[in-house]
């Protein structure tokens, strides 16, 4: 009997990697167990929050013990999807894309970017990284061949729409998009709008004057 996948609130699914780091560092020294007390401290998430979270996903400290440190951490890796491989394309490979495709730290947390896309004829052709560039209009053909189904968009904000389209159609099932352009499209497919330019007008603002 198959079983559905427990349903997590977004604010949640953007908290469990900073426990993850947590966890992750403490075992590495050697803790064995952990409270959320402790977890809020180092957080600044308040150990309520903390507890109810990691209840989304069945997993539960002992009273008084606190959580397995190593249970806790497997726990969230299982969940968070980070060692499971999932084979994404790079759309656009200027410097941004380049970058992307050249840190090798994203494949510690699943991604596994095989291939880039371009329009530029200087480009195509190329490898980066080891990993091939392609002619933006062969994109169909090889999503198929690469079994790809994540796109990670960093084209001109002019682009951005069509190019997250065509990922669409070539069967892409998540986009990644890096553009300022907030990206809309069918409902079957997960979108992660990752805007450097809110970020860092936000901390322009709260910058100390």
């Amino acid at each position: 009997m198959e079983t559905t996948a427990p349903y997590v609130p977004e604010p949640a699914i953007r908290r469990l990697p900073w426990y993850l780091a947590c966890v992750s560092r403490l075992r590495a020294e050697g803790v064995e167990y952990v409270s959320s007390t402790a977890i809020s401290h180092q957080l600044n998430v308040d150990s309520s929050q903390i507890a109810k979270d990691l209840s989304y996903l069945n997993i539960k400290g002992k009273t008084r013990i606190g959580y397995e440190v190593k249970e806790l951490e497997r726990g969230l890796l299982d969940f968070l999807g980070f060692h499971r491989e999932h084979n994404a394309v790079m759309m656009g490979v200027g410097s941004l894309g380049a970058a992307l495709m050249a840190d090798s730290g994203l494949s510690r947390y699943g991604l596994n970017i095989v291939a880039g896309f371009d329009v530029n004829p200087d480009v195509v052709g190329t490898r980066l990284g080891g990993k091939p560039i392609y002619d933006y209009s062969d994109l169909e053909r090889r999503v198929r061949e690469l079994d790809a189904e994540i796109a990670v968009i960093a084209v001109p904000v002019e682009s951005a729409a069509e190019v997250a389209q065509k990922c669409v159609d070539a069967g892409i099932k998540a986009l990644w998009n890096f553009t300022p352009f907030h990206i809309k499209t069918s409902p079957a497919v997960a979108i992660q709008n990752t805007s450097i330019y809110a970020h860092l007008a936000v901390m322009y603002n709260r910058m100390p004057k």
